[in-house]
């Protein structure tokens, strides 16, 4: 008979699952209000139309959104330098020969299914580092190109800063082109993401999926043979 004694180790901070969960509600809140900005629902309506200001409402709480997602991912950036080992940038950061290797053993485990053993990694493994890297270029990508767009209609000085972003990019059409586009990166990213924190969950044992919630990962500590 085995046993596996586990070791309870703080992962995750506060500011970092602060920041996960803020952002998960901003994506969601904007992919589904950017959609409806692209394609706005045929809505028949007998009142006034002072009284029907729904697509107005849609803008808004995108335009909210948006701010809230910007700052929540600068403050993450922040908290790359400032945090504990395992929010560090460096692990977001492909330089190491033994993070290869890693990427090699993730591939084993969530593509061929070769590998049932756990990985490892305690944080964040070095595949996800790497995609979350691609992910935060996909975020700045998205407040730029956003933020451009929303230059041409307010004074305020923030969307002002990416007024340069519509004319480099050769006008509006194009930015919106772009801007649609990576909102089904994020859609696809997280329908993988979901799938990929319940197999581990499922496979490894070690409370990923409730880590993001208290913070706590349970890690094999050594094992105990016994007949």
């Amino acid at each position: 008979m085995n046993k596996t004694v586990l070791s309870r180790v703080y992962v995750w901070e506060i500011p970092v699952r602060f920041c996960h969960w803020l952002d998960f509600l901003a994506v969601v809140v904007l992919c589904v209000t950017g959609y409806l900005i692209g394609r706005p629902l045929p809505l028949q309506v007998a009142a006034e139309a002072s009284f029907s200001y729904w697509f107005g409402w849609i803008r808004f709480i995108h335009f909210v959104a948006s701010y809230i997602f910007f700052f929540t991912f600068l403050f993450r950036l922040y908290w790359g330098f400032t945090g504990n080992s395992y929010a560090n940038w460096k692990n977001f950061i492909i330089h190491r020969k033994s993070q290869l290797r890693g990427i090699g053993q993730v591939l084993k485990v969530d593509v061929f299914l070769a590998r049932v053993e756990p990985l490892d990694s305690i944080g964040i493994n070095p595949l996800g580092g790497l995609t979350y890297f691609l992910v935060f270029l996909a975020f700045s990508f998205q407040a730029l190109t956003g933020f451009g767009m929303y230059s041409a209609m307010s004074n305020a000085w923030l969307p002002r800063l990416f007024s340069w972003v519509v004319p480099l990019m050769g006008g509006d059409f194009a930015v919106r082109q772009w801007h649609h586009m990576f909102m089904w990166f994020f859609v696809l990213f997280a329908m993988i993401h979901v799938y990929l924190v319940f197999y581990h969950d499922y496979v490894e044992g070690r409370g990923s999926l409730s880590s993001m919630a208290g913070g706590w990962k349970f890690i094999e500590k050594d094992h105990l043979h016994a007949e």
